[in-house]
């Protein structure tokens, strides 16, 4: 089933469930997929930019959390990380750091990179790889350390 078809359900199932919190992240996600949609001026999306999307979104759910936590304000913090986790049923499953590494270091291969100075692209072709499936800030960090 595709993500949108998905998310139309999962609305669906929230608004009958009466769960307002959950229906509320759902819309928000739905909206930004809207907005992306009238942007790229399309009637739809294929399911990896929707994936982007998502991941775009829990990325500023993660950051508000630790806003929200820096600035003591834990009950937002808490509405945030909710958020974060109906956010996360949209997102592929998640490369273990073991199979993280093992891409990074055929990538490393792949692309001869010898040096710190080569690490953009490594990055670029490890994240074209993942696919969605491993955050940025977490890759970026395991090629620093793997390339000399």
């Amino acid at each position: 089933m595709p993500l949108l078809e998905q998310l139309q359900a999962e609305i669906k199932t929230a608004m009958l469930a009466k769960n307002a919190g959950r229906l509320g992240t759902l819309r928000l996600l739905k909206s930004a997929i809207g907005y992306a949609q009238i942007e790229k001026k399309t009637e739809s999306l294929p399911d990896a930019e929707i994936v982007v999307i998502v991941q775009k979104e829990v990325k500023k759910r993660r950051d508000s959390v630790e806003q929200f936590t820096a600035g003591g304000r834990p009950e937002l913090a808490a509405i945030e990380t909710s958020e974060i986790t109906v956010l996360e049923t949209f997102l592929p499953q998640q490369l273990s750091p073991e199979e993280l590494e093992q891409l990074v270091r055929a990538t490393i291969q792949e692309l001869g990179a010898t040096s710190k100075k080569e690490m953009g692209p490594v990055m670029k072709a490890v994240q074209a790889k993942a696919a969605g499936r491993a955050e940025g800030k977490t890759i970026s960090g395991l090629v620093g350390r793997l390339l000399p």
